[in-house]
C-alpha cells in the first residue's frame, strides 16, 4: 500500500494501515461495501467461516479504568469470569469509553493502533484457522492475518477465555 492509497482511507483506518506497515505486516486494510459491525456480517461479506473473524471486545477494568481488549474467535462467546481471572474485575465498556480508550467506534475496534495501549488477551481458539480477519478501525474496514501474526502485532498472550460449548 502506497501513501496515496492511505490518504483515501478514513483516518482511523489510516492509523491501522500505518501500524501494520510499521510492523512489516504484508496485508493492509480492505474496505468492504457493507458495514461489518458484527462477526457474522464480516464473515458473510468475506465469504469465510464465522470463527475466522477475530472480533475485538473491550471491557473496562474496575481497578484502574484500563481498557481490556479481548480478541476472540467470531464463533465463540467470551467468558467474563475467565477474563477476570486473568486481568482482575471488569465491567462493560460503553461506546464513549471504547472510543476514548481505543480511538475506534464499537464495530470497528482493531487489534492495533490504539489511542491508549489496552491490556490484551487473544483467544487461543483463533489458532484453529490458518487465516483470520480483524477489524481495521472502521465498521467497513478489515485486514487479513494469521493467528500468529496477531500475537506478533499485539504482544498479547494466548488465553482460554471462551465459554464452554453447550450440548447443542
Amino acid at each position: 500500500m502506497c501513501g496515496a492509497e492511505l490518504k483515501t482511507l478514513p483516518e482511523s483506518v489510516q492509523r491501522v494501515a500505518n501500524a501494520l506497515q510499521a510492523a512489516g505486516h504484508p496485508h493492509g486494510p480492505v474496505m468492504l461495501d457493507d458495514a461489518a459491525r458484527t462477526a457474522r456480517q464480516a464473515a458473510d461479506a468475506l465469504g469465510i467461516e464465522l470463527g475466522q473473524i477475530a472480533k475485538s471486545i473491550i471491557f473496562r477494568r474496575r481497578s484502574d479504568d484500563a481498557a481490556v481488549l479481548v480478541i476472540a474467535s467470531g464463533d465463540r462467546r467470551v467468558d467474563e469470569k475467565k477474563v477476570e481471572a486473568l486481568v482482575g474485575k471488569v465491567g462493560r465498556a460503553d461506546a464513549d469509553f471504547v472510543r476514548a480508550k481505543t480511538g475506534y467506534a464499537i464495530g470497528g475496534v482493531s487489534p492495533v493502533g490504539h489511542a491508549t495501549e489496552p491490556v490484551t488477551l487473544i483467544d487461543r481458539e483463533l489458532f484453529r484457522f490458518e487465516e483470520i480477519w480483524a477489524a481495521a478501525g472502521h465498521p467497513h474496514g478489515v485486514f487479513r492475518l494469521r493467528p500468529q501474526d496477531l500475537v506478533f502485532l499485539t504482544g498479547a498472550p494466548l488465553a482460554d477465555i471462551d465459554q464452554p460449548a453447550s450440548g447443542s
